[in-house]
């Protein structure tokens, strides 16, 4: 379930890089200040780890067992893993897995018993009785795939829960991670309705070895992906095991959210859909830097005269349009970017761990580069065609995200499909690219985050030069959302002196105005009802239909679902986490904090927004209206105006953008500029529409 929530949360990442080093961090002038801290009585903003499991009264002790833990798992227990894995099919391991919970029936049968749940009880009896006679033995699970009996996933700490037994303090406990004594309890009732346990051979043993090690492998991908993504995995693994068990003992997994919401975004949510296409979002006043950049100071540079962006934000023509796209609202239409898949990427008979996959997601090497003495290497991601000469793509992702994450792998699918090898980079405003960079370097003013990007750049392919020999025809630098915002400036900063060598960039949804896209993002955190008694059930409630979601994924052949079944209000809880986060683990990268006590951090971070987060380290002294030209796309509006080796996408609903921003990019970019009729900020990815232009645009003919 874990697994699941996490990386469907992490496709919204536009939402993933090597463990934080465990060296003691020592204060500086940027630290925390605690005295400060501590005298806040509420957090401004959730703190779901507390939300979820309570206060961490030994937060010292866990940390430790959790290190532990990771070393033991990443020394001891992967390379098992990836040994099982490489000798079993996948097949074969999910017909053992399917054993393995069938036998598991005893321990659902008594939790369905305590909770005196009738259907539990109903339903895990038929599914235990199909499956081991048609699904011999349980291998298959017939019960679901031919009679649509789904499992109700019970335990006995649910058991514990419905019997009003408290929770305890939040536990890491050695080779178990995240507990509380009421789970331990519940492990303890569940061991001694394991009848295996009572028969002690080494037989048995054996067997149970197997079907642990089995079982375990699947949690592998989870614990990599949280170890490579996070700043600070211990928090995370805890605000994940906090939420899953709250869905679970509260029975969330078992409602039928999903098609419920559905009917009421069918029914209720077209007429605000049209409205939201009508005004194009919020602010059809000149604002942010739009209020910088007069109709005189524009008339200077630009041929269309003062009062042509006037004329263009009345009527703005799409150039693309995405029929049957059934807009909702521009939050929740943005995150369709999920939709971003291909299946062949992960394609293989063998388990993700296994040394014979070779899909074209294992197929992507890591490499890495020095940027800055006595700072750990930066980690980037790249896949090269046989042919050396064979042009190229750097890959310059969204805010936060690390080299590896899904939306840069289904790029490079693309990319690497049409005869280009492919460098992914991670977003300068990821923990990682931080910590690799010089002291002092804090993200978030484009001018000169540019010049550290072009410096990795720049890194990156003398590396792979000196590695393999590469000799590219051309070079291309694609970008989305913060990343094609650096790509622009990189534009602008490369077209004075071309050290790299691009032929042409290409922008996907960047934003227009920074501080603008700021006061949005910190917006609809703010809209959210945080001090509300309901705000943990309905975040609960939120992730249960994430996790529903991907069932319907997994298991319906062909799935398409033309809308998301979230209110505008769930679509906040979600991609306001998700940039919560990114900017959680910023600030936990360049604040220094104790070595094994850091809640005083997290005291400080879900008191800060992105505006709290420029005041800090990036204004020295400025207001955010100082900033505002030279953090927007018009500071390099003669470059813009002048040149024709970029392209931008922009959709007219972009919730990060209004609508006179976008007439005066279009004033100021003429045909460089392509707009979509809607698909908001990045939610149009899916579509071939967008597909087929934009490999229309690298096309090597």
């Amino acid at each position: 379930m874990k697994k699941k929530l996490l990386s469907f949360l992490l496709l919204f990442s536009l939402l993933i890089n090597p463990v934080m080093a465990a060296e003691e961090l020592l204060y500086n002038e940027n630290s925390v200040d605690i005295q400060a801290v501590e005298t806040s009585q509420e957090s401004k903003y959730t703190d779901y780890a507390k939300m979820y499991v309570g206060e961490d009264k030994y937060e010292k002790f866990n940390r430790k067992i959790f290190n532990i833990n990771n070393k033991l798992n990443k020394f001891v227990a992967r390379p098992v893993h990836i040994l099982w894995s490489s000798i079993m099919p996948k097949c074969g391991m999910n017909g053992i897995r399917n054993a393995y919970n069938n036998i598991e029936y005893p321990k659902r049968l008594a939790s369905c018993i305590i909770q005196r749940d009738g259907k539990g009880i109903k339903t895990e009896t038929m599914r235990f009785l199909t499956n081991t006679t048609l699904g011999l033995g349980g291998l298959f699970d017939p019960a679901d795939k031919i009679f649509k009996i789904k499992p109700t996933n019970e335990n006995m700490e649910q058991a514990l829960c419905k019997c009003k037994v408290g929770s305890g303090s939040y536990l890491v406990m050695p080779c178990l991670n995240s507990c509380t004594p009421r789970s331990l309890c519940g492990r303890v009732l569940e061991a001694a309705l394991d009848p295996s346990v009572y028969i002690a051979t080494p037989i048995t043993t054996l067997v149970k070895f197997g079907l642990m090690v089995n079982r375990t492998s699947y949690m592998q991908p989870l614990a990599h992906l949280i170890e490579t993504t996070y700043a600070d995995p211990y928090d995370i693994h805890k605000k994940l095991f906090g939420m899953e068990n709250y869905i679970r003992n509260e029975n969330l997994d078992r409602e039928d959210l999903v098609n419920i919401e559905k009917e009421l975004i069918e029914e209720g949510d077209s007429k605000l859909a049209e409205k939201m296409i009508e005004g194009l979002g919020e602010g059809n006043d000149l604002s942010g830097a739009a209020a910088n950049i007069t109709q005189d100071n524009l008339s200077d540079i630009l041929p269309l005269g003062k009062n042509a962006a006037k004329e263009i934000s009345e009527d703005i023509k799409p150039d693309i349009i995405l029929k049957d796209y059934k807009p909702q609202c521009p939050i929740v239409d943005s995150m369709r970017t999920a939709f971003f898949d291909k299946p062949e990427v992960d394609k293989s008979i063998w388990n993700e761990l296994s040394v014979w996959n070779r899909c074209f997601s294992k197929r992507i090497k890591s490499g890495a580069v020095n940027i800055a003495e006595n700072k750990p290497d930066y980690h980037f991601k790249y896949i090269l065609q046989k042919d050396k000469t064979a042009p190229i793509v750097i890959f310059y992702p969204s805010i936060g995200e690390g080299a590896g994450n899904h939306h840069s792998v289904i790029f490079a699918k693309l990319f690497y499909d049409a005869g280009y090898s492919v460098i992914m980079q991670g977003s300068h405003f990821n923990w990682e690219f931080v910590k690799s960079m010089p002291d002092g370097y804090f993200p978030g003013m484009p001018n000169k985050d540019c010049l550290y990007v072009k410096q990795v750049s720049m890194k990156i392919l003398e590396n792979l030069n000196e590695k393999y020999g590469i000799q590219p025809q051309f070079k291309t630098v694609v970008g989305t959302s913060f990343g094609a915002m650096a790509s622009l400036f990189l534009a602008e900063s490369e077209s004075k002196e071309n050290t790299l060598g691009i032929k042409n960039y290409i922008a996907i949804s960047p934003p227009i105005d920074l501080v603008y896209a700021l006061e949005q993002v910190d917006k609809n955190g703010d809209e959210l009802d945080n001090s509300s008694e309901n705000v943990k059930r309905k975040t609960a409630v939120t992730a249960a239909k994430i996790l529903q979601l991907l069932e319907l994924k997994d298991s319906v052949k062909n799935f398409n679902l033309e809308t998301l079944p979230f209110s505008e209000e769930e679509g906040k809880l979600i991609t306001t986490f998700i940039l919560r986060q990114k900017l959680s683990d910023l600030i936990f990268t360049l604040e220094k904090a104790p070595k094994d006590k850091k809640s005083d951090i997290y005291k400080m971070v879900n008191n800060m927004n992105y505006k709290d987060y420029a005041e800090k380290y990036l204004l020295d002294g400025k207001t955010l209206n100082d900033i505002e030209y030279e953090t927007s796309l018009y500071s390099i509006a003669n470059y813009l105006n002048t040149h024709d080796n970029y392209k931008i996408y922009h959709s007219l609903d972009d919730y990060f953008v209004n609508k006179n921003q976008i007439a005066k990019l279009k004033q100021i970019t003429g045909k460089q500029m392509t707009c979509l009729n809607c698909g908001a900020h990045l939610g149009y990815l899916y579509r071939k529409e967008f597909e087929n232009s934009l490999i229309n645009d690298i096309s090597l003919n």
